[in-house]
């Protein structure tokens, strides 16, 4: 890590990413989740100001930046009250695999669209009977030999932002002429493709973005929709898992700064028998444990970013799956205790918090449990054997 953690123009994004925050924060987005609809004015002021595409190569209207970039803007957002999901996926998952993997011609006709908001890509991975085991993945795809197209067969589950999205990049397996056996590979799939169907999902988690099931039936693509190598499929696919863990933390920490400032604000301000409850060590040592905590996992998450946009994969792999599993404990218990910290208010809509002791859960359970981090780290960095 550099001497200096954050750069003097790391901490101008910060300010200028937390004004926009604020100018929209937690009430916009409440009021578009009641009405039913995306946060589509943030979403368009952020990619005309130049945030959503600022970790894309400059040659095709990003920033040229890198996920340090694009997990402050993402941070400040949610500190603000007023996070965008959709960056963890359109141009942190997406726009990275396309910028390091694309075609030519793939480039120039997504990512200029992705950097500025005006086009987004949702990120199909999770299936049925797979789970947290990619090596389950059932959707396939075969090459048609009469005209070289692809046909993609198979089922997705919990797919962020599908009904917003252009298109999703799917990852499939293709079977390997030598040996027989599947190998993982990502397809650009429009989502207005014949036989590519959505079902919404039925979720409790108060969100503006909504999460699908797909089916996809035999989808015809072209040749020219398969993202990179065909034999490369493994390290094209970590590409994008690692900023997506990376940018889930970012989520998380700002959820935790957000509640945890609601929080502080009513403990300076809330008098009982004379005296601000925030005077109170039972009140004040939770609030600051949490305080710690969040900047202990934002720590790490600025290693895992700088470790990946300097090239360490493999590193970058290690540091993104604890800075995950250090937001995500860190933003549950901050919840849960800027909630108790307002008592019966913590549960009304006024303060708006009571959601987010569901929204906190999906940063311990997306895109990948705390559980599998663990075994990740006994197996990958403890080399302890494993279980399974």
């Amino acid at each position: 890590m550099p001497p200096q953690i954050e750069t003097d123009e790391h901490k101008a994004l910060r300010a200028a990413v937390a004004a926009l925050g604020t100018k929209y924060g937690r009430d916009y987005i409440t009021r578009t989740i009641a009405e039913g609809r995306h946060p589509t004015e943030l979403w368009n002021e952020a990619g005309k100001l130049g945030y959503l595409g600022v970790n894309l190569p400059e040659e095709y209207g990003g920033g040229g930046g890198g996920i340090a970039e694009l997990s402050i803007v993402l941070e400040e957002l949610g500190a603000a009250g007023s996070p965008l999901l959709m960056l963890v996926v359109s141009p942190a998952i997406c726009g990275t695999v396309i910028s390091r993997f694309g075609t030519e011609e793939q480039k120039r006709a997504w990512l200029p669209g992705l950097s500025d908001g005006t086009r987004l890509m949702a990120f199909g991975i999770t299936e049925p009977d797979a789970g947290s085991n990619s090596h389950r993945i059932t959707t396939t795809a075969r090459r048609d030999p009469d005209t070289g197209d692809w046909l993609l067969t198979g089922r997705k589950v919990f797919i962020s932002g599908v009904d917003m999205a252009d298109a999703v990049l799917i990852v499939g397996r293709t079977e390997d002429a030598r040996t027989g056996s599947l190998k993982p590979c990502l397809f650009i799939v429009p989502t207005d493709a014949e036989g590519f169907q959505k079902r919404p999902i039925d979720m409790e988690l108060n969100a503006a973005e909504k999460q699908f099931e797909l089916t996809l039936d035999d989808v015809r693509l072209p040749a020219d929709a398969l993202v990179g190598d065909e034999d490369a499929g493994l390290l094209q696919l970590f590409a994008g898992l690692n900023p997506e863990r990376i940018m889930t933390a970012a989520f998380a920490i700002g959820m935790g700064r957000y509640a945890l400032s609601t929080a502080i604000g009513y403990a300076r301000d809330r008098t009982v028998w004379k005296t601000p409850i925030g005077a109170h060590q039972a009140i004040a040592h939770p609030l600051a444990q949490a305080h710690i905590d969040l900047e202990l996992a934002r720590l790490m998450m600025q290693k895992a970013a700088h470790l990946y946009d300097a090239g360490d994969d493999l590193g970058a792999g290690e540091a993104a799956n604890m800075a995950k599993y250090a937001a995500g404990e860190a933003c549950v218990k901050a919840v849960d205790q800027a909630v108790h910290t307002l008592g019966g208010n913590g549960l009304t809509r006024e303060f708006g918090l009571a959601s987010l002791i569901t929204a906190s859960r999906v940063a311990r359970i997306a895109p990948v449990s705390r559980e599998m981090i663990l075994n990740y780290v006994s197996h990958q960095t403890l080399g302890l054997p494993k279980s399974y």
